[in-house]
């Protein structure tokens, strides 16, 4: 059987496995698979504890002092909730009914969600100084708990989950930003930090969304249908797969070890033709990956995504807040906090351009007007070279910037750099203002502040020059006497110079509402 499709069948069959699982295990009291040795639960709110059970068998929790009391109801489903605690531990959580469970090491503190597709599952053991991050990792207050990868086309109630302590052994594996993200918050708040990541590497939006989302919006409708086609077409194209597989595996392992020679990520691996138990399938992470997830209480999400949408970037611009949307109604949370990564420089063009990367920035950029959320600006740490940059310790730390001034009230850290809040005409130039400004308004070389371009009435943008005053940014260009637009690290891998006291970049921008490349698609 060809390598790819064993791996298909195991995407197919995990979901299946806990299926099967629990259903053949009804004579037990189970815990939900979130649960297990080493885990965080959060402090300070009520703590949802469920599983299965025998029907009508009664349950008690008890976590530190608090108990709950609850019965199975007749499905076998169970859910009790224990009193909010404080930071402390380790605890034994135990679960008492016609016998006893027993989850050891348990400590509380703050709990985030980890989610997004590959360069949220860059492992730790990939990045810049990989070798001492790792070497220093051994602290018990930081606990990682990994979701296996996994798709369904129906909602799962279980997924394979594990919880282990921060080590040396644990963390190479784990994700390079969801651990820099929870070192940072540990180092400032010094309570124990869960963190749980659910990623996986060249999944789009849609696959981590609900599907009466999706179903209910007509703006989403050509996603569904094109998955409907796709579907249609998978024996044939499969079968062409299959043929071609050996050279493709052949190529791509070569490829591989060039990369590897050279210091680089390896190429990606050929895939299957979209079809069942794809990666893309629409809502496949969010039933496999999400779903059992919840209720599970957690402080907040981040996110980094993306990649995957960009051809479609303006629809992204809805799809994007649905999905934010959709994850606070299901864990009941409308305020719930969620934090994520825009897009980072990457490729060879510096000009400003025709750029689906520039779209989707702008697209992550309008979700900030979203309660609630927050977008660490990484147009600076990218790799043009690599759509999976290395250095990913400033992207968790700005992320982590951003829970600690909103959701810890460390009001003293700065949580982003510069965003644009409008602009005004002044004769031949154009003023520009920010928000997020925290210590004034800086460049990195005053003398020559790049990446702004401007556009007449014509519509041509060309290369601008700019100035601060008063925390503004003045925009002028002696070829556009009338400029009417303004667009600042607008391209794929742009200039950009624009940065606050804390030296965060400023977000790209553009004033104009002109049609986009991507207007339209869907």
């Amino acid at each position: 059987m060809s390598d790819m499709m064993q791996m298909s069948r195991r995407c197919i069959g995990a979901a299946v496995f806990s299926l099967v699982f629990i259903s053949t295990a009804e004579s037990q009291v189970r815990l939900a698979s979130i649960f297990g040795d080493n885990m965080i639960v959060q402090r300070d709110v009520p703590i949802p504890v469920w599983g299965q059970a025998p029907p009508g068998a009664t349950i008690t929790i008890r976590l530190s002092y608090a108990t709950a009391s609850t019965s199975a109801d007749n499905e076998g489903n169970w859910k009790a909730t224990i009193s909010k605690l404080a930071a402390g531990g380790p605890f034994d959580l135990t679960v008492v009914s016609s016998e006893t469970l027993i989850v050891r090491n348990v400590l509380v503190g703050e709990v985030w969600l980890c989610s997004g597709q590959s360069n949220m599952e860059f492992r730790l053991d990939r990045s810049d100084a990989a070798d001492s991050v790792i070497a220093a990792a051994l602290n018990p207050k930081i606990r990682l708990c990994t979701v296996q990868r996994a798709v369904s086309e129906t909602a799962q109630i279980s997924a394979k989950a594990s919880w282990v302590e921060s080590s040396p052994t644990t963390v190479g594996r784990f994700s390079a930003v969801a651990y820099f993200f929870g070192k940072k918050l540990l180092e400032e708040l010094d309570v124990p930090v869960g963190l749980v990541h659910a990623s996986w590497g060249g999944t789009a939006a849609e696959s981590w969304m609900p599907p009466m989302v999706l179903a209910d919006d007509s703006e989403f409708a050509p996603i569904l249908q094109r998955w409907q086609s796709d579907l249609k077409k998978f024996p044939e194209l499969n079968a062409t797969f299959q043929d071609r597989l050996p050279a493709l595996m052949a190529q791509w392992r070569s490829d591989s070890a060039a990369a590897a020679a050279d210091g680089k990520a390896p190429p990606a691996r050929p895939q299957l033709p979209r079809g069942p138990g794809s990666r893309d399938t629409p809502s496949g992470q969010w039933n496999a990956m999400i779903h059992p997830l919840i209720p599970f209480a957690v402080k907040g999400v981040i996110w980094y995504q993306g990649e995957a949408n960009a051809s479609r970037a303006y629809q992204y611009r809805r799809l994007f807040p649905a999905l934010i949307r959709s994850w606070r109604k299901t864990w009941e949370n409308e305020k719930l906090p969620f934090y994520y990564v825009q897009l980072p420089n990457l490729f060879r063009q510096p000009d400003p351009s025709k750029s689906v990367w520039a779209e989707l920035r702008e697209s992550q950029l309008q979700t900030l007007s979203l309660t609630n959320t927050g977008m660490a600006v990484t147009i600076d740490v990218g790799d043009s070279m690599d759509i999976h940059p290395r250095n990913k310790k400033p992207v968790g730390e700005r992320l982590a910037r951003i829970a600690l001034n909103k959701d810890y009230g460390h009001s003293q850290v700065v949580p982003s750099g510069p965003v644009y809040a409008g602009y005004r005409p002044d004769g031949a130039s154009i003023r520009i203002s920010f928000s997020e400004i925290d210590g004034g308004l800086l460049a990195r070389s005053v003398d020559n502040i790049t990446g702004f371009v401007v556009a007449g009435e014509d519509r041509i943008f060309v290369s601008a020059r700019a100035k601060i005053e008063a925390n503004e940014v003045v925009v002028w260009c002696d070829r556009v006497q009338q400029p009417v637009a303004v667009r600042y690290a607008w391209g794929d891998n742009p200039e950009w110079s624009l940065m606050n006291a804390a030296e965060l970049p400023a977000s790209p921008f553009r004033t104009d509402d002109w049609p986009l490349t991507t207007f339209g698609r869907k």
